[in-house]
C-alpha cells in the first residue's frame, strides 16, 4: 500500500517552490505539471469510488470508468484556461502538454512504488506507452478544441465531442493492453505513433497559421 497523497506533496513542494523564481512560458508550464498531478490523484479518488460503488472488477474500472472520469478531469483545466483567459493557440497547447506529462508523471510514480522497478524492460514499456498515452489524449481534445476556435465553431458540445475522442482513445488503448499477445504489442505501439502523427499535424498547422 502506498499515500499517494504523501507521494504528492513531495513531488509537487519543490515545483511550488519554483513558482517563485521563473516567468512566462516557464511559470505556465511547472503550473500545468502540478495541476496534471493533482488532477492524477483527483481521477484516483473518483476512479476508485465510482469502481467500488459500481461492483466492478479493476479491468472492467480500466476500461469503463477510469478512461471517462480521467480524460475529463484532464481537460477541465484546459477549457477553464481556454474560455476565462482565451489565450493564444500555443500556449494553450503547451499548457495541456504540461497537464498531460504531469499526469503521466505522478501517475507512473505511484506505479513504480505499488509493484517496484526490477524491471527495466516493463518499465522503458510503462513510459513509452502510458505515459505517452496520458498526453496523446488530451492533446486529441485540445487541437481539436483549436481548430473549433479558429473556425470560430467553440461550443460546449463541440468541446463534448473533442472529449469524447479523447476518451475513446483512452479506453481503446486500455482495452487493447488488457490481452496478452499481439492486442497488448499493439496497444503498446499504439501511443508512440499516434504522437508522431500528432506532431505532423500540428507542426502542418503551425506552418499554415504563419503563412
Amino acid at each position: 500500500m502506498i499515500y499517494s497523497e504523501n507521494i504528492f506533496i513531495c513531488i509537487v513542494i519543490p515545483l511550488l517552490l519554483s513558482l517563485l523564481f521563473i516567468r512566462r512560458e516557464g511559470f505556465r508550464f511547472v503550473l500545468g505539471l502540478v495541476i496534471g498531478m493533482l488532477v492524477c490523484l483527483l481521477s484516483a479518488y473518483i476512479s476508485a469510488f465510482t469502481g467500488t460503488v459500481s461492483e466492478m472488477g479493476h479491468e472492467q474500472v480500466a476500461v469503463y470508468i477510469s478512461p471517462v472520469v480521467e480524460e475529463i478531469m484532464k481537460i477541465l483545466p484546459v477549457l477553464f484556461v481556454l474560455f476565462i483567459f482565451d489565450p493564444p493557440s500555443d500556449r494553450v497547447f503547451l499548457f495541456a502538454v504540461a497537464v498531460g506529462v504531469g499526469f503521466a508523471t505522478f501517475e507512473n510514480c505511484c506505479y513504480l512504488l505499488s509493484v517496484g522497478s526490477q524491471s527495466i524492460t516493463y518499465m522503458l514499456i510503462r513510459g513509452l506507452a502510458v505515459g505517452v498515452m496520458h498526453i496523446v489524449s488530451i492533446l486529441f481534445a485540445t487541437i481539436g478544441l483549436m481548430q473549433m476556435r479558429e473556425f470560430k465553431a467553440m461550443s460546449l458540445p463541440a468541446a463534448f465531442g473533442a472529449v469524447i475522442v479523447s476518451i475513446t482513445y483512452h479506453a481503446l488503448y486500455n482495452l487493447l493492453v488488457s490481452e496478452p499477445g499481439i492486442t497488448s504489442v499493439i496497444g503498446y505501439l499504439l501511443p508512440g505513433v499516434t504522437a508522431v502523427l500528432l506532431f505532423l499535424v500540428n507542426l502542418r498547422l503551425r506552418i499554415r497559421v504563419k503563412t
